[in-house]
């Protein structure tokens, strides 16, 4: 079986729009949800994993990665601390990547 690609996008609940209402619990919890993307990075799972800057309800990050089969990216996305721990919602969608630049590196990371 081929690998697909996949989307999920990640918002947070409206309390914790505002930073000063996170507890040291949920910093932690995203403490985890960077080391699981970032693993999966390493493990040529995760292909990109970023966010908006707002901090609003327009806000929202996206993870686009790898997997055999649609139940697999649905444990993948599932196994993310911040979705696990519902400090986040994902939403899982098929993803065509179209154009990708092989040039770009991003600063500041």
């Amino acid at each position: 079986m081929s690998l697909q690609t996949y989307i999920y996008v990640l918002r947070l609940p409206e309390r914790l729009y505002d930073p000063e209402r996170w507890t040291e619990e949920e910093k932690n919890i995203v403490s985890r949800h960077f080391s699981y993307l970032k693993k999966n990075l390493d493990n040529g799972v995760v292909i990109l994993a970023g966010r908006t800057e707002q901090t609003d309800e327009t806000g929202f990050g996206v993870v686009i990665f790898l997997a055999r089969s649609e139940t697999e990216a649905e444990r993948f996305m599932n196994h993310d601390p911040a979705v696990s721990s519902e400090i986040m919602t994902g939403e899982l969608s098929r993803y065509r990547l179209a154009l990708l630049n092989d040039k770009f590196s991003p600063i500041g990371v």
